[in-house]
């Protein structure tokens, strides 16, 4: 079903596709191919964070459930390798780093709906050579699709020109529908993951989770502001065949279970980013991904995608009741 969500501030209609089947409905958005809502039937909450406001996903809510291309997460020092060559992008974290490839990422787009059924949604759209400074024609096709109790995600991108491509859904998780997700456990498949900066980026180190707090092999309770967490958990060193890699819990004893083909996943804690007239740590962001700023450090599996290649990222959820 196709209804209107509102128009942006530049004059341009935004629309909501949902899409269900038997227990499990999503609501996705052509502004961002955001992720703007998760019902299971005999939940009385949204799984995810979302809005009813257009408003809201124009400002602080600009990454809530969005799919960032054509790079997520952070460039350290606003730049990469392309080739042999290093390539200058906006600098619009901290005035120093590129982060979710900035004005130019796909989160800020509005798609085009390419076929829609009762179950399923396909977004497109093309990141022309030159924007943002990244090289390539790159046709972009996500579709989102519902069965046996999951959602998934499949998204494929090509390019004209050797370019870096590496894409995540930023979607925000609370089981319980609470003010935070104090309550929850969460298991990671990951037994190395990537230290950070001050300024978030990595610092190249690949680390063992034995003895931290990153250790999250079993399932166990997790502590706002205790475990902290905006850190990539290394589940593999290349894309791989879709696996199991992640479970969240809430107290309710709601589960969602995570498998995805990439060879990272990205954890942020929530604790800087909030829902307009919500506290923080309201939710998990949880994006399965390549490992962030790889084309910056030799040994992190590549993002680059050449001309005749076809970049193929799969993630699914799949929920349960407790």
């Amino acid at each position: 079903m196709i209804t209107p969500f509102g128009t942006t501030a530049d004059g341009v209609d935004v629309q909501k596709i949902t899409i269900s089947d038997g227990d499990l409905t999503a609501s996705i958005l052509t502004k961002g191919a955001t992720l703007q809502s998760v019902r299971l039937a005999g939940v009385a909450h949204d799984l995810t964070l979302g809005s009813d406001r257009l408003a809201d996903y124009e400002g602080k809510m600009r990454h809530h459930g969005s799919l960032v291309a054509p790079v997520v997460n952070r460039f350290t020092g606003a730049r990469a390798p392309i080739g042999g060559k290093t390539f200058q992008f906006e600098a619009n974290q901290s005035a120093r780093h590129t982060l979710h490839f900035g004005a130019m990422g796909t989160q800020h787009k509005i798609w085009d709906v390419a076929e829609v059924t009762e179950s399923s949604v396909t977004l497109t759209l093309t990141l022309p050579a030159g924007e943002g400074n990244m090289p390539g024609n790159r046709p972009v096709r996500a579709t989102f699709s519902i069965a046996d109790n999951a959602l998934h995600l499949d998204v494929t991108a090509t390019t004209d020109a050797l370019t870096l491509f590496n894409v995540a859904n930023h979607s925000y998780w609370n089981m319980d529908g609470s003010d935070t997700w104090a309550g929850h456990q969460m298991q990671i498949a990951a037994d190395r993951y990537l230290p950070v900066t001050p300024d978030f980026c990595p610092t190249g180190e690949i680390a063992s989770v034995q003895g931290t707090h990153f250790d999250l092999r079993t399932l166990r309770p997790i502590v706002p502001g205790t475990d902290t967490y905006d850190h990539n958990f290394c589940l593999s060193d290349a894309a791989t065949a879709l696996r199991p890699v992640l479970t969240l819990r809430g107290a309710s004893g709601v589960t969602m279970t995570i498998s995805t083909t990439e060879a990272g996943v990205q954890v942020y804690d929530g604790r800087g980013s909030a829902r307009p007239g919500r506290g923080l740590y309201e939710g998990l962001a949880i994006e399965p991904q390549n490992w962030p700023d790889a084309p910056n450090h030799a040994g992190f599996p590549s993002i680059e995608l050449a001309p005749g290649q076809t970049y193929h990222h799969q993630t699914r959820w799949h929920f349960a009741k407790g």
